[in-house]
């Protein structure tokens, strides 16, 4: 890992992937699951972790603490804490954050009249309010950031008083939310650049540093944190994949490259290993089960893909005539080896580790396993499929409840469409029910119903292919919510059958569903495993 470097022309990079990006509906991660992206996202080099809300619940508490002991590491990156400018908040998230090296309260209060009416207090009781909160928050922490909530619905004079305040009582990092999307970049510029000359103790030279946190809801998350670099931001709090609450947050990738492209422009730098943008999108996308557009900037398939014939003899020629940026500079390979059903462990091991991927022993052996059963059905294997059975491996965990051990599907024009499916529990043993439906992925999921017997509604199915072809690897992404309640939970599944791949995308589902909302006996009884919710299901 570089060492980071920090100057007047650096931008702090703050990620909310773990917090704001998880807030996202069905995005629920593990606490493995969160402390694997916090990994990837030291090895990306983000500068500041916002790991959770440690006062949501006892298990984001814990994340957290994981997090800021495996990954708050003196050379590593801060790892902040949110919460709420009310006492027991604050205490949780130094819990949860005191033992990292670089550790962070980020406390914040809503300022706007609509979130002030929301608190039922006016503007006077929230300035006290800030000053309780940051004050405390020092007490525990050298490193405090404070946010007012809704500021680009707040009166500018307003805000520089709340601001004002917040460095007054030991505030170190100002961080400015347009937390419903609603400014344009023409006028948040104008108003970031009110705040940095205007508040007293946090212009030029004070050491305060300016941050923004925009949300997406017109499409302009991205210009308005550009925007905010002009006028002297330095920390923009960002997501991987631009996930986040309703329309996302900033993207990560966005800001990066946009810095690293237009270098004469903004004169800027990151602590950003670009190399790593790729791994980290894809490892997001699969964990949280939300699929990434295909034209989406940098990390979209169609990022780097040129159909028109005009453009690919422009490419063909010269990169830069349609490319702005290289595909290597955010992880991708233009590599032309080709892996086959004659291809060795050997040379399967190596193009794992050339695509980012340190890969040995039995994780090696199962994943070769599936690449010779996939090689065997298509004449070449893409570094696209590689990275998909990596994905789908990655997706299933040996703490799983249940993992699908056979299936087998009759559908057509004649009779039913059935399913019978074998699944096995975490002790091994395996049941085995057949079911009909109305196809052959609602007769396969009947059938794993009967047996896992976790009542849930399908709320949504993607499927894509992994590369072009009738041979393609197919990818499936589901969520689902338990019955009775409002939570959501995402799957992943990868096979050359696409319906193997749904069904390991609804186990997947089902697993985290499970895990998280404290499911109970996993045991075989009868015909199927039976599942009970727990009385706090729901």
């Amino acid at each position: 890992m570089a060492k980071r470097r920090y100057d007047d022309n650096t931008v702090i990079i703050f990620d909310t992937t773990l917090r704001d990006g998880e807030q996202s509906p069905g995005a629920t991660l593990s606490s493995a699951e969160k402390l694997e992206i916090a990994r990837q996202l030291a090895r990306l080099g983000v500068d500041v972790i916002e790991a959770g809300f440690p006062a949501a619940s006892p298990d984001d508490l814990k994340a957290v603490q994981r997090i800021a002991r495996e990954v708050g590491t003196a050379d590593g990156p801060t790892i902040a804490g949110l919460s709420r400018a009310l006492e027991g908040d604050i205490l949780t998230a130094w819990e949860g954050v005191r033992d990292a090296a670089k550790p962070r309260i980020h406390t914040f209060l809503g300022t706007s009249p609509s979130h002030l009416a929301m608190l039922r207090i006016d503007q006077e009781q929230g300035l006290q309010r800030i000053r309780e909160g940051v004050s405390l928050a020092r007490s525990l922490c050298d490193d405090v950031e404070f946010s007012p909530m809704d500021a680009g619905r707040t009166d500018t004079e307003y805000l520089i008083r709340a601001c004002a305040v917040a460095v007054e009582c030991g505030a170190t990092t100002l961080n400015i939310p347009d937390t419903v999307g609603f400014v344009m970049p023409s006028e948040w510029a104008e108003t970031l650049e009110m705040l940095i000359n205007e508040t007293p103790g946090a212009g030029p030279g004070s050491g305060v540093i300016w941050s923004v946190h925009c949300h997406n809801d017109l499409g302009l998350a991205t210009a308005n944190t550009l925007a905010g670099l002009k006028k002297g931001v330095r920390q923009v709090e960002v997501t991987i994949n631009g996930v986040g609450e309703r329309a996302g947050n900033t993207s990560l990738e966005e800001v990066v490259m946009a810095i690293h492209t237009r270098k004469s422009f903004y004169d800027l730098r990151t602590n950003i290993d670009s190399t790593q943008i790729m791994k980290t999108s894809r490892l997001v996308r699969n964990y949280m089960g939300m699929p990434v557009q295909p034209n989406k900037a940098i990390v979209g398939a169609n990022a780097f893909a040129h159909e028109s014939g005009i453009h690919q003899d422009g490419v063909l020629k010269n990169a830069q005539t349609f490319e702005i940026m290289l595909p290597e500079d955010v992880g991708l390979t233009q590599s032309k080896l080709v892996l086959g059903k004659h291809s060795g462990r050997h040379a399967l091991r190596v193009r794992l580790r050339e695509l980012g991927y340190v890969i040995d022993g039995d994780e090696l052996m199962d994943i070769f396993k599936r690449f010779k059963d996939l090689a065997d059905v298509k004449k070449t294997v893409t570094d696209a499929d590689l990275e998909a059975l990596v994905a789908d491996e990655a997706a299933h965990t040996p703490e799983d409840s249940f993992r699908l051990v056979d299936i087998q599907v009759a559908c057509g024009t004649m009779g039913m469409p059935t399913a019978t499916v074998k699944l096995a529990n975490q002790d091994g043993e395996e049941v085995v029910v057949a079911a009909v439906g109305t196809g052959p992925v609602d007769a396969s999921y009947r059938a794993v119903d009967d047996i896992v017997q976790a009542p849930n509604v399908l709320l949504e199915f993607n499927v894509h292919s992994v590369t072009e072809g009738i041979d393609a690897l197919g990818e499936v992404t589901v969520r689902i919510s338990p019955e009775g309640s409002n939570r959501s939970f995402g799957g992943y599944g990868a096979d050359s059958d696409i319906i193997v791949s749904s069904v390991k995308a609804y186990v997947s589902a089902l697993n985290r569903m499970i895990s998280s909302m404290g499911m109970g006996d996993h045991s075989p009884e009868g015909d199927a495993a039976t599942v009970g919710l727990s009385s706090s299901a729901g």
